[in-house]
C-alpha cells in the first residue's frame, strides 16, 4: 500500500495507462542492482529513485573526482573525494526517502558477483570496461536475472537488454551478450574516456534509456530491447536499431556448451 505522500509523489505514474497503481506497486517491491555510479549509473539511479523503485543496490569502489562532475550528475562539487556509493546514496535520499539504498563499495569480481547479482531482481550495468561487462552478463545468465547494459564512447552510445535465461517467442533461447560480442576487442583498441573524452550529456541520454528499460521490465509494460541493439549517434542525433540472434556456438546457452 502507498501512504498519502507516495500517492501524491507517484500520481503521474498511477494515472498512466498500462502502468497505473499495479505497475507502481511492482516498482515499490522491486530490487534493482546498478553497477557503477558514474556517467551511466548516475542518471539510472536518479530516475529509478524518482520512479519509486523500492530498493536500489549500488556497486562502485571509486571516489568522486572533479573530472567526474561534467557527466556524473548524481554527485556535486562538495562530494569530491567522497566514496561514490555514499554520495549517490545521499542524493537518492534527497530525491525520494521511500527508496532503500544498499551500498557495495567494492569492485565487482568473480568472487563477489554471484552473491551480489542473486540478491536483486534486475541488474543495470553502467560499467566502463569490457571485463566487467562480460562478468556481469555471464553472472546474470547463471543467476537468471534480466540485464540492461549500455556503453558509451566519445559521441556514441549503445544499449541492449539481455534475458538469455528465458526462451524467445520462437522457442529458441534469447541471445546472450556473447552472441552479440563473442570476444572483447584487443586491449587498447577502444580508448577510455580519460584518453578520448566523452560528451557529458550523452551519458545522461543513455543512462535515462537504461532506467526506462529497467522500469519496463519491472512493471511489465512495452517491449524490452531483447535481441535488439539500440545505437545512438549524438552528433547526428540519430538512433538506429540492429537485430541480433542467439548464437548456438555461444558458451552460455549454446548447444555445444
Amino acid at each position: 500500500m502507498f501512504d498519502p505522500d507516495e500517492l501524491e509523489r507517484y500520481a503521474r505514474h498511477i494515472v498512466l495507462r498500462d502502468l497505473g497503481g499495479p505497475g507502481q506497486q511492482k516498482l515499490k517491491a522491486a530490487r534493482i542492482l546498478v553497477i557503477g555510479a558514474g556517467g551511466l549509473g548516475a542518471p539510472v539511479l536518479l530516475y529509478l529513485a524518482a520512479a519509486g523503485v523500492g530498493t536500489l543496490g549500488i556497486v562502485d569502489d571509486d571516489a568522486v573526482s572533479l573530472s567526474n562532475l561534467q557527466r556524473q550528475v548524481i554527485h556535486a562539487t562538495p562530494d569530491v573525494g567522497r566514496p561514490k556509493v555514499e554520495s549517490a546514496a545521499a542524493a537518492i535520499g534527497r530525491i525520494n526517502p521511500h527508496v532503500r539504498v544498499e551500498t557495495h563499495a567494492v569492485r565487482l569480481e568473480a568472487g563477489n558477483a554471484p552473491a551480489l547479482v542473486a540478491a536483486y531482481d534486475v541488474v543495470v550495468d553502467g560499467s566502463d570496461n569490457f571485463a566487467t561487462r562480460y562478468l556481469v552478463s555471464d553472472t546474470c545468465f547463471h543467476a537468471g536475472r534480466p540485464l540492461v547494459t549500455a556503453a558509451v564512447s566519445e559521441y556514441d552510445g549503445s544499449l541492449t537488454t539481455l534475458m538469455p535465461h528465458l526462451p524467445g517467442p520462437d522457442g529458441r533461447p534469447n541471445p546472450t551478450y556473447r552472441c552479440l560480442f563473442p570476444e572483447p576487442p584487443p586491449e587498447g583498441l577502444v580508448p577510455s574516456c580519460a584518453v578520448a573524452g566523452i560528451l557529458g550529456a550523452l551519458t545522461g541520454t543513455m543512462g535515462s534509456l537504461q532506467a526506462l528499460e529497467a522500469i519496463k521490465i519491472v512493471a511489465g509494460i512495452g517491449e524490452p530491447l531483447i535481441g535488439r541493439l539500440l545505437m545512438f549517434d549524438a552528433r547526428a542525433l540519430r538512433f538506429e536499431t540492429v537485430r541480433y540472434r542467439w548464437d548456438p556456438d555461444n558458451p552460455l546457452n549454446g548447444t555445444g556448451r
